[in-house]
């Protein structure tokens, strides 16, 4: 008679083989056949379009003769001698750039005056949803519109040609970009001033003045900086329609292709236009940052005041009285 031990049968049962299933399976690497698909698609478009535009290609190869020509005519006319009619040429590109200085400065000045108050309108946690919803579809209508379509459908037919036409273009478009910075600027501030100034009962001028403005003034001056910066640029494009500046001069220089004077403007234009970037840089750095903090000096005796280093002072031993004070005799 045989005697089986308790769980022998367990024991020699052979576990079950595991079988995967379709979740368990390698993942079958997906098909590149639409996306070969599309990308011959977009080739063929991409050559059709070329094809329509009717562009002649083949002066590409002329190109690099053409750019080494002209680069040396104006280089010859930035180093040829100074001589009082290549002054004049200097002075010109000199005043030309300058007025085209003051059209940006004009512009981010108008643009300034008008994008402060229509920030706060455009503002959420300020503005009425009405107020806002019409205030923000204005300032991107402005946005849409290109500088130059302000000048030539606008300014041009009402102040005729010259920089101030060139320069309200730029202010009325600035409006649109600064107003949109400012609302966002003022919509990200702490509310912490804004429920204090509530709570003590201050109205909504009182709010913006106190609790909105000392938190958003040095990033909107460094704003309405940064726009000064792209007038100048765009003030140089709006002045080839007539509208003053340095884009004017170079109009009538690439007309009669005198490419010494040409090489003479655009090295002014470089230096004036670097020049401004890195004065503006640095005065939107100290607006934000403020102005570099100066060393605290200490020594090991005592601690600088406006008086001079301030002696440290004594504690009494643990179970003795203090010093009493002298009294005057």
């Amino acid at each position: 008679m045989s005697h089986h031990e308790p769980g022998a049968q367990s024991r020699t049962t052979q576990p079950s083989k595991y079988t995967p299933d379709r979740l368990d399976k390698r993942p079958v690497k997906p098909s590149k056949t639409w996306y070969n698909i599309g990308m011959l698609a977009f080739g063929i478009l991409f050559i059709a379009a070329l094809s329509a535009s009717g562009a002649n290609f083949a002066r590409l190869a002329e190109f690099p003769a053409n750019f080494a020509n002209y680069s040396v005519l104006m280089v010859q006319g930035v180093f040829q001698p100074l001589t009082p009619e290549v002054l004049s040429d200097w002075q010109a590109a000199l005043d030309g750039m300058l007025e085209s200085v003051m059209i940006a400065w004009i512009g981010t000045i108008v643009g300034a005056l008008f994008s402060l108050p229509m920030g706060v309108l455009a503002a959420r946690n300020l503005t009425p949803l009405p107020i806002y919803v019409v205030v923000r579809f204005i300032l991107s209508v402005i946005r849409a519109v290109p500088e130059i379509i302000f000048a030539i459908a606008l300014m041009l037919p009402i102040f005729g040609l010259g920089p101030l036409a060139g320069a309200l273009a730029l202010g009325v478009s600035s409006i649109g970009t600064l107003s949109k910075l400012i609302s966002e600027s003022i919509e990200a501030v702490d509310e912490g001033p804004l429920e204090s100034a509530s709570a003590a009962g201050a109205n909504k001028t009182q709010m913006i003045r106190w609790a909105i403005l000392p938190q958003v003034m040095p990033e909107v001056i460094a704003i309405w900086l940064y726009r000064f910066e792209v007038n100048i640029r765009a003030s140089a494009i709006l002045g080839v329609l007539g509208a003053g500046g340095i884009g004017s001069l170079l109009s009538a220089l690439f007309n009669v292709r005198e490419w010494d004077r040409i090489g003479i403007t655009l090295v002014v234009i470089v230096v004036v236009t670097v020049i401004i970037d890195q004065i503006s840089a640095w005065i939107r750095h100290r607006v934000i940052h403020g102005a570099p903090g100066k060393p605290d000096q200490s020594d090991d005796d005592g601690q600088t005041g406006p008086q001079g280093p301030q002696p440290a002072a004594t504690v009494p031993e643990l179970g003795t009285e203090p010093p009493s004070p002298r009294m005057p005799g």
